[in-house]
């Protein structure tokens, strides 16, 4: 962490909140890192941002920004551009690995150019989608630019073409079903830490990740010791494809009945959730690194340099 202000103490401004569909679920990863950071002995102010952050943190004057935004404009590389220009340390990736990351099918072209496992997919219109089956059933039909699975439908064999909400984008992403178990892997600098497997009664959705008993984590997961290094292996692969820095995590997909060929990798999230039900605490938890040591070591990563 690099910071000019010649305080004993450092300052961190921790960033939630924010104007993106995932606004909820911000503010309690923000409220828990804040906690946290209090307990390991840093100064701390809890900004709910809007269009005036730049103006807020001109005023505030902190020494880093703990990035606790989720989805668009405070993880697609927006607000790290405007730290950038205001030179001020912040966490997790930069501009370019954010806004690569958050971009579903430019992600999938690096990690396609770095030999990683990924699926069929296809950017097209949304009244195309409407209009008929862009692709053989089942497939998944889901935002472009959004994260915490906003806006995804599954669209099954036999079923019709799927009629969307008014809130979708104007163009959005026709992938392949994967079937199978639900994996993901937290790596932490230049470590992928341990795999958990996501038990759930239906599809992985947002009342799934952040409601209380939406679905159970088995950390670490119980699967061959191939699958195992290869879920660590692929994670820490996409996380340098995609250029990302400090904490990230990537999810994947495995049909068990097909071995090796039937792990998919999905996406890469460069700004994991940090709620009480949030996988990557518990990735760090597993590797002897407690909550407040986790926020610790995210802010002294903290750079304004990429």
């Amino acid at each position: 962490m690099a910071g000019g202000s010649g305080r004993s103490v450092p300052l961190v401004a921790v960033l939630k909140g924010g104007l993106s569909a995932e606004r909820e679920v911000s503010l309690v990863s923000g409220r828990e890192c804040a906690k946290a950071l209090r307990e390991a002995g840093y100064e701390v102010v809890e900004v709910d941002c809007g269009l005036d952050l730049a103006a807020r943190l001109a005023e505030i004057s902190p020494d880093v920004c703990f990035n606790a935004l989720h989805g668009r404009w405070g993880e697609d590389g927006c607000v790290q551009g405007m730290l950038e220009w205001m030179r001020i340390p912040y966490t997790h990736s930069g501009v370019l690995a954010s806004s690569l990351a958050m971009d579903k099918q430019r992600a999938k072209d690096a990690y396609r150019a770095a030999g990683l496992p990924i699926v069929e997919s296809v950017v097209v219109p949304r009244e195309v989608v409407e209009a008929g089956h862009v692709m053989p059933a089942p497939y998944v039909v889901k935002p472009v630019a959004e994260g915490s699975s906003v806006g995804v439908y599954i669209v099954r064999e036999g079923a019709n073409a799927p009629r969307m909400a008014a809130e979708m984008p104007a163009t959005v992403m026709v992938e392949a079903y994967v079937p199978g178990r639900e994996l993901t892997v937290s790596v932490l600098g230049d470590r992928a830490l341990c795999v958990t497997d996501i038990i759930t009664d239906g599809w992985y959705d947002y009342d799934a990740k952040y409601k209380p008993g939406g679905s159970r984590h088995v950390v670490p997961a119980q699967l061959p010791d191939e699958i195992t290094a290869a879920c660590l292996d692929y994670a820490l692969r996409a996380h340098r494809a995609l250029g990302c820095r400090g904490l990230s995590r990537t999810d994947f997909r495995w049909d068990e009945g097909r071995g090796m060929a039937g792990l998919i990798l999905l996406e890469t999230n460069t700004q994991p959730g940090m709620t009480p039900t949030s996988l990557s605490p518990e990735h760090a938890a597993q590797v002897g690194m407690s909550f407040a040591d986790l926020c610790r070591w995210i802010v002294e990563d903290a750079s304004c340099d990429r």
